[in-house]
């Protein structure tokens, strides 16, 4: 065997020994590989069924979405929000956003089907092995949106290791999630969800919202400059901020503006225009809720949503109930944003001159200390009380209470199972002094029996002594930093956006600001019940209480009920005559209740003894008359049974168990305590025909998918005869006739003032054959008011804002007010007589109709009778 033979047969045993062994390395690769294959494959699997959200998370994704309220002519009034994000579709989008969007941050988007190889090359090799990091990202927009759709992207507090498997499992799962993205939404789909999912900063959540916040406008009129600016803010939203740094975002929005020339979007004379254009901040807003275009309006409406949302009909379909603030809810709403323009237009002109002699009256006097002819001590400590819980209630006074009060409170917490709070401690304080006060609160049910065992217990153990001290000693720290002047800012009607700054201190600035007149105005189309302008106060930035449902004494407003009753029950005529003198309803006279006379007085405290008809008492405001129509009816029940077809619960009660619309003759002078709301619901019935119809400012309310989960339905009713309810409107007619400001309008107009006592309270009803305006005008409390009737009545304080109101609806062609609408006249014979000159023989009542004659009567109820009678009436 020669040489090379036998190194062949020794090179073929050793490989037919070795075989064994290379099988055995091929079948462990094979292994390896196949178990690798499945074990990316299980992996892959597990991330899309377990880790990726589903087609239905992704069509709604786990971010929180405004509820927004829309006018008649969807325009958004406000929002409700977590965060300030209205979701919008590709077609609204400007294509200068898209154009942005794509040449900066993803040039290949319309090639790649989630994933951009060429990108993802470029990282690996010169982002990880060269190091360069100016090559750029490698994801797509479609990664960014599924990035989006996780909350886990924070690395913080893991090891070297612990972050890379944590990165390649986050990378992953975008791939893969991006992947099904692209399977499930077209293109457009996409850029539209990712703009919609951007957080702006300045809580403006979303491209819409941010165009608003930003630029002041919607973001499909957004201009080139401004698209990109935005489209720029996606890098760093912080960091590129216009309003913060404005010239970083100039500079980043010129690599946006030169990466749209580089893809052929600008031109490069366009771009070399644009790239050197200032940063328009002009219009920049943040957006909170005194923002809304009617915030006292979208701050009530939220608590008629939220009890709408607790309904079993307007839940989700799986059963679960909608959030206000994350569902996108859109709520459709009757207000007309050009009439709810002209009504705070209208309110802040005569406000503005209302205060300004207002704050000339009270010059060197002091609403707190004020002593008028019949003010007590009690009422002089009332108003500093008052005073004192407002000062308890604010931030300033929250933030110090811990301080001083939370160990102790964390210690009658434990010991006593009680939750110890202010007024607990001035009710045990009050008891200590005159031993009857928490026996008093018990016996009137405003004090649990348990509750007041608590608090004899806390007075006799060994805490109470320290609890008054720390008490009085945070109330000497409180006051000490109340009265300290500072810079800050105020509310005023002369200064520009009505605010300005000042040095003061925040006594001073709670007083300041309690002293401004408040009003309450509400407008309703009778025809259709919708409500057109809601305006609730004069400022909600300031003032943010509503008065369009707060209960005030309604004054003289009233008697056109007591009137409708009477010529409904008696057929008698508006030009029925009655002599203006005292009239006394005696104690159970016919189904009366009271248990002793009673004779009210004429504001005046005289009776003219003049023979007046019904329509000039009406117009005068003449309590004699009202009386004696009372005592004609017999009993106040036919006058609570009409209120309550004309929407007003006769049956309802206070929080003191006392009716709200008494059983008692003195309702007839209007000692009642009722809203706005309530007020211009029952008066819309007068230019309706005598019908009621409940006025609705929800029209409806649907979910982000334009599901409908709520729907106003009518409710309407008769209320008066036809006949009877034209004669009323005559008598309103009458009562306006030559009135300043009304005598120059076009439309046809009725109304009645309301003035209460000591001028608290001033009222004016407006009616017209499209729109019936309530609206009233008064302090926050019952002494910030005027101190004569000159000043103070319903005329003066309430009747001028209607008449500006409607003066600006009829000058604005564009605003849809129908000032040619004239009063429905049923046919045929009214049945009641309306011409005075044929019911008293040719004999014209006292004065010309067209002249106006003032208030001479003031619609006050005086102080004495109504307390006297409220005593009289049995709960």
């Amino acid at each position: 065997m020669t040489e090379p033979q036998r190194l062949i047969t020794i090179k073929a045993a050793l490989q037919q020994r070795r075989m064994p062994v290379y099988r055995k390395i091929v079948r462990r690769v094979w292994r390896l590989f196949i178990a690798g294959v499945v074990a990316c494959v299980g992996v892959f699997l597990a991330i899309s069924f377990a880790a990726i959200p589903s087609f239905r998370e992704l069509e709604n994704p786990n971010s929180a979405l405004a509820s927004e309220v829309l006018g008649s002519n969807g325009a958004v009034l406000g929002r409700y929000f977590v965060e300030n994000r209205v979701p919008v579709t590709y077609d609204d989008l400007s294509p200068y956003l898209v154009q942005a969007l794509l040449a900066t941050e993803d040039e290949r988007f319309r090639e790649h089907s989630g994933v951009d190889a060429k990108a993802v090359a470029r990282v690996v090799v010169r982002t990880i092995l060269l190091s360069d990091q100016s090559a750029g990202g490698g994801s797509t927009i479609t990664q960014q949106l599924a990035k989006n759709l996780y909350s886990d992207r924070n690395f913080d507090g893991m090891s070297k290791t612990e972050k890379m498997v944590a990165l390649a499992y986050r990378k992953l799962r975008e791939w893969i999630t991006a992947i099904k993205i692209e399977k499930r939404y077209t293109k457009e789909e996409i850029l539209a969800m990712y703009l919609n999912q951007v957080d702006f900063v300045n809580n403006a959540f979303g491209i819409r919202a941010a165009a608003e916040v930003y630029f002041g406008t919607t973001q499909d009129k957004l201009k080139v400059q401004e698209a990109a600016a935005l489209i720029g803010m996606l890098q760093n939203p912080s960091r590129y901020n216009p309003n913060t740094f404005p010239e970083r975002c100039i500079r980043r929005r010129m690599v946006v503006l030169y990466q749209m020339w580089q893809n052929g979007y600008l031109s490069e004379n366009q771009y070399d225009s644009l790239k050197v254009l200032p940063l328009d901040m002009s219009r920049f807003k943040r957006v909170n809720f005194s923002d809304d275009t009617a915030p006292y309006l979208c701050a009530e409406l939220k608590k008629d949503v939220q009890f709408i949302l607790e309904t079993p009909e307007a839940r989700k379909p799986d059963g679960t109930q909608y959030n206000i603030y994350r569902d996108g809810l859109r709520i459709y709403t009757t207000i007309d944003p050009a009439f709810q323009r002209h009504a705070e237009a209208a309110m802040a002109g005569h406000m503005a001159k209302t205060q300004q002699r207002f704050f000339q009256v009270w010059k060197n006097r002091d609403p707190w200390t004020y002593r008028g002819r019949e003010t007590t001590a009690a009422e002089i400590e009332q108003r500093k009380e008052e005073l004192l819980k407002l000062i308890r209630a604010s931030d300033r006074y929250q933030q110090l209470w811990p301080a001083y009060m939370g160990t102790l409170s964390d210690r009658i917490q434990e010991k006593y199972e009680f939750e110890l709070q202010d007024s607990d401690i001035l009710r045990m304080l009050a008891d200590e002094k005159d031993g009857k006060t928490i026996t008093t609160h018990v016996a009137k049910n405003w004090l649990s029996a348990s509750k007041a065992g608590q608090y004899r217990q806390i007075m006799d153990g060994r805490d109470w002594p320290e609890i008054k001290k720390q008490w009085n000693t945070l109330q000497k720290e409180i006051m000490a930093r109340y009265k300290t002047r500072i810079k800050m800012t105020v509310f005023d009607w002369n200064s520009p956006k009505y605010e300005k700054d000042t040095i003061m201190s925040p006594y001073d600035s709670l007083r300041y600001h309690r002293m401004f007149l408040q009003t309450g105005m509400l407008a309703v189309d009778p025809a259709t019940s919708e409500v057109k302008a809601w305006v609730g106060g004069v400022n909600f930035k300031y003032f943010k209480f509503d008065h369009v449902r707060t209960m005030r004494q309604v004054g003289s407003t009233f008697k056109p009920f007591v009137y409708a009753t009477a010529i409904a029950q008696q057929g008698i005529s508006p030009c029925y005559q009655v002599y203006d003198l005292a009239v006394t309803i005696p104690a159970r006279y016919q189904n009366f209740t009271t248990i002793a006379d009673w004779t009210p007085k004429n504001s005046t405290g005289a009776y003219s003894g003049n023979l007046l008809t019904l329509k000039e008492a009406l117009k005068g405001s003449v309590n004699s008359v009202s009386a004696f129509l009372m005592k004609q009816m017999g009993s106040p029940e036919p006058i609570r049974g009409l209120l309550n077809n004309m929407g007003l619960d006769s049956a309802a009660r206070r929080t003191d168990g006392d009716y709200r619309i008494p059983k008692q003759p003195s309702i007839c002078l209007g000692a009642a305590d009722l809203t706005v709301w309530e007020m211009t619901s029952a008066y819309a019935t007068f230019a309706n025909k005598g019908m009621y119809a409940r006025p609705y400012v929800i029209r409806k309310i649907e979910d982000r998918n334009g599901r409908v989960i709520y729907r106003s339905q009518p409710d309407e009713h008769p209320a008066l005869p036809a006949n009877v309810n034209y004669v009323m409107l005559e008598m309103l007619k009458y009562n306006v006739s030559g009135a300043p400001g009304i005598r120059d309008l076009q439309s046809e107009v009725g109304g009645k003032t309301g003035t209460t006592n000591d001028y608290t309270d001033g009222w004016f009803m407006g009616v017209a054959p499209r729109l019936v305006v309530g609206t009233w005008v008064g302090g926050e409390d019952r002494w910030i008011r005027f101190l004569s009737l000159t000043d103070g009545q319903g005329s003066r304080m309430a009747r001028p804002i209607f008449a500006d109101f409607i003066k600006r609806l009829e000058q604005d062609a564009t605003a849809g007010y129908d000032f040619n609408a004239r009063f429905f006249r049923p046919p045929g014979d009214l049945e009641i007589e309306i011409d005075c000159s044929k019911y008293l023989n040719g004999a014209l009542p006292a004065g010309d109709e067209e002249d106006f004659a003032p208030d001479i009567y003031n619609d006050e109820l005086q102080p004495e009778q109504e307390a006297r009678s409220r005593e009289l009436l049995p709960a």
